[in-house]
Order: structure tokens, then C-alpha cells, then sequence
């Protein structure tokens, strides 16, 4: 996994506190082969949104019980604001061989 980048969030977005969540972007390339982010709150990942360019899906998974729309929400925006929506077709990626 590589780490692109971390965000502290000190914002405040409709009624939620944003200063206790973190966001991380990394890109995986052993199981599964893409970019996605995770959200940590109070330092605990509770939410990952994946784009698997393999598989051709963006998929969420949820590791917490209670988890509140509003946070979703806020995730998945963040996923849109940064990651790219196309995936990446290495069948079309010019090889240096």
C-alpha cells in the first residue's frame, strides 16, 4: 500500500464536527489493484472507499456498527473530490518493452 496523502479536517459540514476525522489516500496493488481513501475518526478507520481498477468497481466497507449518514456523506464526497472517477486500463498503457 502507498500513502499519497493525509488531511486533518477542521471544517464543520451541515451539523458535523469534522476535526476529529482523518483522511487517508493509498493505492493498493497487491490483492486487489487501485486508489481509495480511508477514514479514520478519533484514529480509527471506520469507513474505506476503493476503486479497484482490476475489477472495474468502487466499493465501500464499513468497520464500525454506527456509523452516521451524515459522515458517509462527507465520504464519499471526498472520494469524489479526490480520487479520479476512470479506472485505469492497462491494457491500453504503452509498454516500455
Amino acid at each position: 500500500m502507498y500513502i499519497y496523502k493525509i488531511v486533518w479536517h477542521n471544517i464543520t459540514q451541515r451539523n458535523m464536527d469534522t476535526s476529529r476525522i482523518k483522511i487517508q489516500i493509498a493505492s493498493d496493488v497487491n490483492e486487489r489493484d487501485g486508489i481509495g481513501i480511508e477514514i479514520y475518526l478519533d484514529n480509527k478507520l471506520v469507513i474505506e472507499i476503493f476503486r479497484d481498477d482490476t475489477l472495474k468497481t468502487r466499493e465501500i466497507s464499513i468497520y464500525d456498527n454506527n456509523i452516521s449518514l451524515d459522515l458517509i456523506e462527507f465520504a464519499i464526497s471526498e472520494f469524489k473530490k479526490e480520487i479520479p472517477w476512470d479506472f485505469i486500463d492497462y491494457s491500453k498503457l504503452d509498454s516500455n518493452e
